[in-house]
């Protein structure tokens, strides 16, 4: 009810009427749950057919340019987790000065809107992408990585609305382009690790938005299980794909090398996997398919079922494993064709996990594809120990290399297919472009 009540206002029905089901569907025989439905939901609806909404009056809304409050840092720093603005952290205070030293690193219009972020249907302005962006510590140079990010957040596939969804997958933000060295981004050693200050408060700055923006807020309208926390950004190393002749990631989204762009997905967790070993491609492939294949369970729904053809793997490989790979004579098209055909479980493994995720009686591969709804690759015969993939097509897994230049390592991510697909976004820098000299 919480989480109805909490979505209706941002829809426009701030007084609209709830009828419950007590417990969990999933959690009951059909006997509990027909006894419930009959006595308190059916009951409930009746009585919310009959009677009249209560009147709801929604609070105004300061303005843009409004000051919401004044005093020290520490009472600052009290207002704002007082009026769930905060992520917990200190927040850097957003005055009208900093906000506009950050507004001078972009040529948009303060006012100007770059989308509508569900669930509380709120304008993605500009000025509150800077706001948002001194709250989080960041500089303001930063602004132009900052709007691209709040672009991709507004992507329709990206799929914001689903930012607070059980699982509590969490956004990871991956950066390409001269950009990279020119606002110091880590790209080595510790690249998942906070402590730098360019992929720490830009990945801040994606949670701050998400929840003084599009509205999503602990309690409310994240209904994250266990949740997680915001990730730091990932910058790939570029000079180690010009090394080996890879397209950066984002040549995915259509961008090529050289160009400032970012990507966003979201992904419910992820794995490392140390000590890959091996002095050829074919030699290291298994431990990176067999990765592959053990951080991905319900997620395969997102392949076949639920989320039809949007399931996107992310490996990220440490720079020597993927010169080892290129030195073998694999490009990165090449290793992905190899994980699609490696990466694989048994269609009797596929179609269980099927059934008991998304408690669909039947389910069954062959079915699907004679429906027209599944490629062949999903029923190459009838055998049901033959291996079948997780994803319609190689160019479906994602690679980025990025991480620690001596160890020998990847990391895997379980992807969260429509309920946060990947999009890209070109990071467009102003006239006159020239971040402030490290002293």
């Amino acid at each position: 009810m919480i989480l109805a009540k909490a979505t209706s206002v941002g829809q426009g029905f701030p007084n609209i009427q709830v009828a419950p089901v007590p417990g969990h569907p999933g959690l009951q025989s059909k006997e509990v749950l027909q006894k419930n439905i009959l006595e308190t939901t059916a009951a409930k609806v009746i009585d919310n057919l009959l009677t009249l909404p209560a009147q709801t009056v929604v609070g105004v809304e300061p303005g843009a340019r409004d000051i919401v409050c004044s005093g020290s840092f520490e009472e600052v720093n009290e207002y704002f987790l007082a009026h769930e603005l905060s992520d917990g952290l200190p927040i850097v205070p957003p005055t009208v000065e900093k906000v506009g030293e950050f507004l001078r690193y972009t040529d948009r219009d303060a006012n100007e809107v770059l989308g509508v972020l569900l669930p509380d249907n709120r304008s993605a302005t500009v000025w509150s992408v800077a706001v948002n962006g001194v709250m989080a510590g960041c500089r303001p140079e930063y602004m132009p990585v900052l709007i691209a990010a709040v672009e991709a957040m507004a992507d329709h596939d990206y799929g914001v609305e689903h930012s607070g969804n059980t699982p509590g997958g969490e956004n990871l933000i991956v950066l390409n382009g001269p950009i990279i060295k020119e606002l110091g981004f880590n790209y080595t050693q510790g690249v998942m690790r906070d402590g730098f200050q360019a992929n720490t408060t830009v990945g801040r700055f994606w949670r701050l938005y998400l929840r003084n923006v599009a509205g999503f807020l602990p309690h409310k309208n994240d209904k994250a299980t266990f949740g997680n926390t915001w990730r730091v950004v990932v910058a790939e190393n570029e000079d180690v794909i010009r090394k080996i002749g890879w397209p950066p990631n984002c040549a995915e989204f259509g961008f090529p090398l050289g160009t400032n762009a970012l990507a966003v997905g979201r992904y419910t967790g992820g794995n490392h996997i140390s000590s890959v070993s091996g002095a050829t491609p074919e030699a290291l492939l298994p431990y990176m398919a067999d990765a592959v294949v053990k951080q991905y369970s319900w997620q395969i729904m997102f392949s076949v079922g639920q989320g039809l053809d949007t399931l996107r793997p992310l490996l990220l490989l440490s720079p020597i494993l993927a010169e080892t790979i290129a030195a073998g004579g694999w490009s990165k098209q090449k290793l992905k064709e190899a994980l699609f055909a490696q990466a694989r479980i048994p269609a009797h493994q596929f179609e269980r996990i099927l059934r008991d995720w998304t408690q669909k009686p039947t389910w069954n591969l062959a079915e699907e594809h004679l429906a027209g709804r599944i490629p062949v690759v999903f029923h190459e015969s009838d055998d049901m120990n033959r291996m079948v993939p997780l994803v319609w097509r190689p160019e479906d897994f994602m690679i980025v290399v990025t991480g620690d230049l001596g160890r020998n390592s990847c990391y895997v991510f379980a992807h969260n297919g429509v309920l946060g697909f990947p999009v890209g976004k070109e990071i467009k820098l102003p006239r006159g472009w020239a971040p402030p000299r490290k002293s």
